[in-house]
């Protein structure tokens, strides 16, 4: 093995430790989100957004509230903290030492720049108010996931070209979705409307505004919190929709040219992000399923990484 190879089988050891603490780092964001959303408290809906509401009237979270997330934060902030040592140790191994290697040093730089503007963004992350922040920190989390997957791979050429638009279309869609889905929980939708029917119905009398990611939701003391959110609900399960009619296709292809392991990974996160999703809308949003929903997200995101 050439020093080059041992660089290449370094980096990719560093990648993939780096996708597991970055899958850390968002599961512990998922989770400290949607539990200061309400999900899983005990006098469900009538607690949901309830954290919004005390804030909005100038009231400070109780003891027992704080006391009941500071290790989820302690713990966020140490694989914070350590996806950065990872990254850096990425860049000096793809800068520092001749021949540099270009293209995967490129994307350990871009994981860098999203490492930083997350830490920025944290400082405004636990008693922001308006939807963008939770999306940008969302958002930001995925796409270092995705990036640290592709290096995973670096050195190895297993992209399948005639599959790259394809994959890249896919990729957009579902970071909308991602988005969409970050706006629905940051703006305390979850309860806006029940069926797909009752949805779609409803979409049309809510104005496109409601989408602002800027706009501090107002919520009311009972079900539904936030009906205003109805059209976020409807636009999310709408997309939904039409990533499964753009994925299904996309896996039997990638299975047909040669990509078995990762064309399986895509049909069986596919299968189950959709069979939490359904139960998720039955259950009253329990806080375990919409955490594994948000797992199962970044599983969707980290397998189109690897076949872009």
């Amino acid at each position: 093995m050439t020093p080059t190879d041992r660089r290449f089988a370094f980096l990719r050891r560093l990648a993939l430790l780096c996708v597991l603490t970055v899958l850390a780092v968002t599961s512990l964001s998922a989770y400290l989100r949607l539990s200061k959303a309400g999900l899983g408290c005990a006098d469900w809906p009538q607690c949901y957004g309830q954290s919004l509401r005390q804030l909005q009237h100038g009231v400070a979270a109780s003891a027992d509230e704080r006391t009941a997330t500071a290790a989820a934060r302690l713990a966020h902030r140490v694989s914070a903290v350590t996806a950065l040592l990872l990254v850096v140790t990425m860049v000096m191994v793809c800068f520092g030492t001749r021949p540099v290697l270009r293209a995967e040093g490129a994307t350990a730089l871009a994981l860098l720049a999203l490492a930083l503007l997350l830490a920025v963004l944290g400082r405004w992350s636990s008693n922001a108010r308006v939807p963008a922040v939770a999306i940008g920190n969302l958002l930001g989390g995925f796409a270092m996931l995705a990036l640290a997957a592709r290096l995973t791979l670096a050195g190895r050429s297993l992209r399948v070209p005639t599959l790259r638009g394809w994959v890249s279309v896919a990729t957009l869609l579902l970071l909308v979705q991602v988005a969409l889905g970050g706006l629905v929980s940051a703006s305390y939708a979850g309860l806006s409307c029940s069926g797909w029917s009752d949805c779609f119905r409803a979409a049309h009398r809510v104005g496109w505004e409601t989408l602002n990611p800027w706009r501090e939701p107002v919520l009311g003391a009972l079900a539904p919190i936030n009906p205003d959110g109805v059209l976020v609900q409807a636009l999310h399960r709408g997309l939904a929709l039409v990533l499964l009619a753009v994925l299904l296709p996309l896996a039997v292809a990638a299975l047909r040219r040669g990509c078995p392991r990762r064309a399986a990974m895509l049909l069986v996160v596919l299968a189950a992000q959709v069979a939490v999703g359904l139960a998720m809308v039955q259950g009253s949003l329990p806080l375990g399923l919409a955490l594994l929903h948000n797992l199962l997200a970044t599983g969707l995101l980290a397998t189109l990484a690897l076949l872009l």
